[in-house]
């Protein structure tokens, strides 16, 4: 079962406030580079599990969701620690730089 989170914009601002950490990758079903990420998500997720929570927006099913953080590319990948943005990083990103955009190195 993966540890990856599909949310609605409800559920979306509830995992904002119950979590201290939260890994955002908003994504379309149709990006190549957002399906060369997938499965590094998915690790990432397992990786993380019970520590930060792994989301993945669909911008074409959430698009308020896209608008509130300026998605205007994808993949888009942003980091809130305490319901504050601290990071985002703009592309595919291999597994190894998706622990540093977590870890903050």
């Amino acid at each position: 079962m993966s540890n990856v989170l599909h949310p609605n914009e409800v559920e979306f601002n509830e995992i904002i406030k119950k979590n201290e950490v939260v890994f955002i990758d908003f994504y379309a079903s149709w990006c190549g580079p957002c399906k060369m990420l997938a499965p590094e998500i998915e690790k990432l997720a397992e990786a993380y599990a019970g520590k930060v929570a792994v989301l993945k927006v669909d911008v074409d099913k959430e698009p308020n969701l896209a608008a509130r953080f300026g998605v205007q590319s994808i993949p888009n990948l942003f980091l809130i620690k305490k319901g504050i943005l601290v990071n985002s990083v703009l592309g595919y990103q291999p597994y190894p730089k998706l622990v540093n955009f977590i870890e903050g190195k």
